[in-house]
């Protein structure tokens, strides 16, 4: 199914007249013009909206910015996954636990927020996407930028 030429289809016909929804009647006064086209494949260009209504929009530098906030949001996600707060090592406190639960649940709504951005099907989001959470991973996760402390022995390829 071709989806890019949506805006070539001729408005859908109102839903019959039903005196248990209101909404109908406002149904009823959408145009043409007030329908969204919703990509199912992956598509390349700056028109779309990620995450909010109308953003970025089809300003360049719009579309710069929400490429930048979504690789942003996947670092940040990747450092607070590989954050000391999180492992809790030695504290069983109630304070360490609480604040252990809330990284987590701001690591876990990030998460969310660069899945449903991902999900506009923009190729550009998903590549960001994806180079968000390498980078992050490089720097927090791996041991390329970790120093080893004494109990610990790097990682040895043979």
């Amino acid at each position: 199914m071709d989806h890019g030429n949506m805006h070539n289809m001729p408005p859908p016909s109102p839903p019959p007249p039903s005196s248990s929804s209101s909404s109908s009647s406002s149904m009823a006064n959408h145009t043409n013009s007030d329908m969204i086209v919703m990509h199912m494949t992956f598509f390349w260009g700056k028109n779309t909206e990620i995450l909010f209504s109308g953003w970025p929009g089809t300003s360049s530098r719009m579309y710069a910015l929400c490429l930048i906030v979504v690789f942003l949001l996947a670092v940040i996600t990747e450092w607070l996954a590989y954050s000391s707060i999180l492992r809790g090592r030695g504290s069983t406190s109630r304070a360490a636990g609480l604040a252990q639960t809330a990284v987590y649940t701001l690591k876990t709504g990030l998460a969310y927020l660069v899945m449903l951005a991902v999900m506009s099907f923009n190729g550009g989001v998903f590549i960001v996407a994806i180079a968000g959470f390498a980078v992050g991973f490089m720097f927090f996760g791996s041991t390329a930028f970790k120093n080893p402390s004494d109990d610990e022995k790097p990682f040895e390829v043979l």
